[in-house]
């Protein structure tokens, strides 16, 4: 027989398994919102940083003579036990919730509450002797709590991205060091331009990754001013004085997040701009990633009448029918993660738009597609370096072939013949399938074989230099 205890909330009673440390209004939201399958346990640093907000609220309210001693260190106790990462399946609410998070901030409210009375020597459920609302949430507001638990998660979850997108930098720039000799066609439009290295085309991903990191470090910034003490909308009510500026200074001090107190309380209780920024600078991450897996699949094309300038690593059959065939399955893979990281940000700008007055009600799904973007991307790019970029190689003949067949590469004389001539060459090139050197130093006899191969040296190809008559 299943051991309960019995709660209430001015909506009736109901029987709470025993085992459980969340309570009544845990409950019912468990109950009302089965919408993605995807618990807030899933986020175990939001978990962590609604202990750091419970935790700096109880110091605070201590300070400021709202709580006692010994209710403080109940609290403090609880709040400790989700920092260290104790009893994430307590928190069963759905990341998607109506209620603008009151269901995810209660949960943690219940769950504290009950360690904390277990703390002091009580049964769960006991209340009377420390309360979910009247001492865990004192001197809050979902309002406030909720949206500096995010912000702080965030950051969190963001640090870690940035890891995994310099891990991802480092990878394209050994490759670009590994490639430095390997010459190749460059192309505009898919048709032939003029040469470069595989190198260079590589560490220009590196640089490219590497602009995205300095973007997110500066939108990263933004989630840093937060409205712990503005409860309600804004307007301190039921907070002590000193507590805003008191529980803002105990965050930073116990989570080690150097977050501040926003100046304008109420514009910062209603206020999702920060969001639709950082989801922008992440798509654009998603948008530059999709696009180099796209230039991946393309350069690896074939192998026998695609580009095949580049091996990836073969990591699976790639067909059902047809024997022998490999597929890019992991540029594939990031891309499509990399679509729907593009269509959250979508997500974040309408849920942004959504608010009214003087609260935004809409911020758990703004929470949810941040945190599963972060989370998708941070692994498909992971798996990028891990099992694609790392294990790349040069088919080296095969590009300076495609270099020296190239009509592309007359644009070099250009200083020397003139465009007009240039173009003549290009013209018979293209009609007859003569190579431009024929043409050229053979049939025109325009510049000397000596002239050519300075022209068309190695080094004058990977870093051109004016050459004329």
């Amino acid at each position: 027989m299943q051991i309960t205890r019995k709660e209430h909330d001015f909506l009736g009673e109901l029987e709470i398994p025993d085992e459980f440390y969340y309570g009544i209004q845990t409950y019912r939201a468990k109950e009302n919102f089965n919408i993605t399958g995807i618990p807030i346990s899933k986020e175990p640093l939001f978990i962590q940083t609604l202990g750091y907000v419970k935790k700096a609220a109880a110091l605070a309210n201590r300070e400021c003579g709202v709580l006692d001693q010994k209710i403080t260190d109940a609290i403090c106790f609880g709040c400790d036990e989700l920092i260290a990462g104790k009893y994430t399946d307590q928190f069963v609410s759905d990341l998607i919730q109506g209620g603008a998070g009151t269901s995810c901030n209660m949960n943690a409210n219940e769950v504290i509450a009950n360690l904390g009375l277990e703390f002091m020597g009580f049964k769960k459920g006991d209340y009377q002797y420390l309360h979910p609302n009247n001492h865990v949430n004192c001197s809050q507001s979902t309002n406030d709590a909720y949206p500096t638990a995010f912000r702080m998660a965030l950051y969190l979850k963001m640090t870690g991205f940035i890891t995994i997108l310099q891990k991802l930098e480092k990878a394209f720039a050994a490759k670009g060091n590994e490639f430095s000799t390997v010459l190749k066609m460059g192309r505009t439009q898919l048709q032939d331009a003029v040469p470069m290295t595989l190198g260079q085309e590589f560490k220009a991903y590196a640089t490219t990754i590497g602009e995205d990191i300095s973007r997110l470090k500066e939108a990263q910034q933004l989630i840093l001013e937060v409205n712990m003490g503005a409860t309600a909308i804004g307007t301190r009510v039921n907070a002590p004085e000193g507590y805003p500026e008191l529980c803002t200074e105990y965050l930073a001090r116990e989570s080690g997040i150097p977050v501040t107190l926003a100046p304008d309380l109420i514009e910062a209780t209603g206020d999702t701009g920060a969001y639709v920024q950082i989801m922008g600078t992440l798509k654009r991450s998603a948008i530059k990633v999709s696009k180099i897996c796209n230039d991946l699949r393309l350069l690896s094309s074939g192998p026998r009448t695609g580009f095949n300038e580049i091996n990836l690593p073969p990591r699976q059959p790639g067909s059902s029918i047809m024997p022998g065939k490999v597929n890019p399955v992991i540029p594939e893979v990031v891309n499509q993660t990399c679509f729907y990281v593009i269509g959250q940000d979508l997500t974040v700008t309408m849920a942004a738009e959504a608010g009214q007055l003087q609260l935004n009600v809409m911020e758990p799904v703004i929470a949810f597609a941040m945190f599963t973007s972060l989370e998708y991307l941070g692994k498909a790019i992971e798996t990028l370096v891990d099992k694609c970029i790392n294990g790349i190689t040069a088919n080296v003949d095969k590009c300076f072939e495609m270099v020296m067949n190239s009509i592309g590469i007359v644009t070099q004389l250009n200083p020397i013949l003139g465009y007009e001539e240039s173009a003549s060459i290009a013209g018979e090139a293209l009609k007859t399938g003569k190579s431009v050197h024929d043409i050229v130093v053979v049939e025109r006899k325009l510049i000397t074989q000596e002239k050519w191969d300075e022209v068309f040296s190695l080094e004058n190809l990977i870093n051109p230099k004016f050459i004329n008559k």
